[in-house]
């Protein structure tokens, strides 16, 4: 049989059997692999949570694609491996929790007012809920086998150490701190301190008792000079 128009006419079944081809070449036809759309900024959070908690280590790829919901290819795609997502992670984590040590450095008139006010804030920002305990940047060292991030969180560190101490230097020359001060010392000890309080905060220490602990580390700083902190 014919239509009009002088092709041949399907009969009913070979007709279902067009149909059910026509149904599978349209779901062929759709394009595969295309990667699921999502917010950056709301998984790199979830990244940096992720190192937060667990430190470069022991935190895998699989990890950070299961926590930020996202494939790996999204991810590799967004941020490259994962050291330079890490990289990113402690850029945003420094701006949005760990910029209380810049600000009391440049807003404070002396070196000891600027240490005071870094401990009492280190004991909020380190107990603090919504977020894993302590600091990330002395937290993710642990157990760190990539020496490129070792060493590059080594140099966040010690960077902080050196800010203390040019600023102890300064109350020095100006009379503030006596000369016989030991800035290098003094400098170090306020680092050790506010590291000492990040593990300890991991350990479940309380914002009082890390509160405690600045106190009786403010208590060893010199107050000789013209001025007091």
């Amino acid at each position: 049989m014919v239509n009009d128009d002088g092709t041949a006419k399907a009969s009913k079944h070979s007709g279902a059997t067009s149909a059910s081809g026509a149904g599978d070449g349209k779901a062929k036809s759709r394009p595969r692999g295309r990667p699921r759309s999502f917010d950056r900024e709301t998984a790199l959070e979830k990244a940096l949570l992720a190192f937060w908690e667990h430190g470069y280590e022991a935190t895998s790829v699989s990890d950070l694609t299961r926590v930020m919901d996202i494939g790996a290819p999204s991810l590799y795609a967004a941020f490259g491996d994962k050291r330079s997502l890490f990289e990113e992670v402690v850029r945003v984590y420094g701006t949005r929790h760990g910029s209380f040590t810049d600000r009391a450095l440049a807003e404070e008139p002396t070196a000891r007012a600027a240490v005071e006010r870094i401990l009492r804030e280190a004991a909020v920002v380190y107990t603090e809920p919504g977020h894993p305990h302590g600091c990330l940047v002395v937290h993710a060292a642990a157990n760190c086998s990539n020496p490129e991030v070792e060493q590059s969180l080594r140099d966040r560190r010690n960077a902080n150490i050196a800010a203390f101490e040019s600023r102890i230097r300064a109350d020095v020359a100006a009379g503030v701190l006596s000369p016989a001060t030991d800035a290098a010392a003094l400098a170090r000890h306020t680092g050790a301190m506010i590291q000492g309080m990040s593990q300890q905060a991991r350990d479940g220490a309380s914002r009082e008792e890390l509160e405690a602990v600045a106190e009786i580390a403010l208590s060893i700083w010199p107050r000789t000079g013209t001025h007091t902190g």
